[in-house]
């Protein structure tokens, strides 16, 4: 059973894009979808430095017009599908709840509204690995931070104020390890409470279809069953935490054997390599990885 899996952001590096572009198809989806992103995405996922795809308003159609074009290139049908925050948007476009071309107009607009968020008040994202999780989670919650990602295999991102996250790494869980988050605020919490109504707006003008390859969603691992729930919960997200353990746990109880994770890939196989042992993983980062992806399952 094969799951494909779409990144969130942080996924994106400077150039990843560049080999792909040499696949004539890639580069015309990626071409005509920059006119709906109103940006020019081949430039941004070739010659941008990091600090120009780290912009929320940049990355976020970045990330999904990539695992997009790779999932068509690819050619696999899933029996699950999953996106990861921004991911979600890709995922609902395999799924058929959107068209892709309504998918990047509606990341376009969460890009922006998350970038206007994030400015009002300096806030960062802090990865925790390791440490018992109880232990962590509590501490995140002493310091009035939100678990803003329980992500599995031993991996919780706290979100929330400057000030809160330097005081979280002065007290930090035993036998944890925090890494800064290279992004412009604290996704999945409060903090992005103005974003949510901005997408709501933004979602009105869509009808969405049930999905046709079942659908994971990030608010608790479930099975969605309309494409009208998921755009509910997908615009909820952004101000909620993204429980990807629970996710891994639906994969799990589905039986999957198999996951794909599209372009650029790496972050969300990681996770599976520790939290769904005996899973076979493929990341696509090259194209040199599509056929190894292609034979997954055999």
């Amino acid at each position: 059973m094969l799951v494909i899996v779409a990144p969130g952001q942080g996924a994106q590096t400077p150039g990843f894009l560049s080999p792909w572009l040499e696949i004539p198809e890639f580069r015309a989806r990626i071409s005509a979808w920059s006119e709906i992103a109103s940006l020019d995405l081949i430039a941004y996922g070739t010659t941008a430095d990091a600090d120009e795809i780290r912009d929320t308003a940049v990355a976020q159609p970045l990330l999904v017009a990539a695992a997009l074009a790779s999932f068509e290139v690819l050619g696999l049908t899933p029996d699950l599908v999953a996106g990861h925050s921004v991911g979600e948007l890709a995922a609902a476009a395999i799924a058929g709840v959107m068209s892709t071309e309504q998918a990047l107009a509606l990341v376009r607009e969460r890009g922006q509204a998350m970038a206007k968020a994030a400015a009002v008040t300096e806030t960062g994202m802090l990865a925790v690995l390791g440490g018992a999780e109880d232990e962590v989670l509590a501490a995140v919650d002493r310091h009035g931070l939100t678990p803003a990602n329980v992500n599995g295999a031993g991996q919780i991102v706290a979100g929330g104020t400057l000030e809160r996250l330097d005081a979280f790494k002065a007290d930090p869980p035993a036998k944890a390890r925090l890494i800064p988050l290279s992004v412009a605020g604290a996704f999945h919490t409060a903090h992005m409470a103005p974003a949510v109504d901005h997408l709501r707006q933004a979602a009105s003008e869509i009808t969405p279809g049930d999905p046709a390859v079942r659908l994971l969603s990030n608010a608790d691992g479930a099975v969605v069953a309309t494409g009208a729930q998921f755009v509910e919960r997908l615009i909820n997200q952004v101000a909620n935490p993204v429980r990807w353990d629970a996710c891994m746990a639906t994969m799990a109880a589905e039986g999957v054997t198999a996951m794909i994770e599209l372009l650029p890939g790496g972050t969300l196989t990681g996770l599976a390599r520790r939290g769904l042992p005996g899973v076979k993983t493929v990341a696509l980062k090259t194209p040199d990885n599509l056929d190894a992806a292609r034979e997954v399952l055999k």
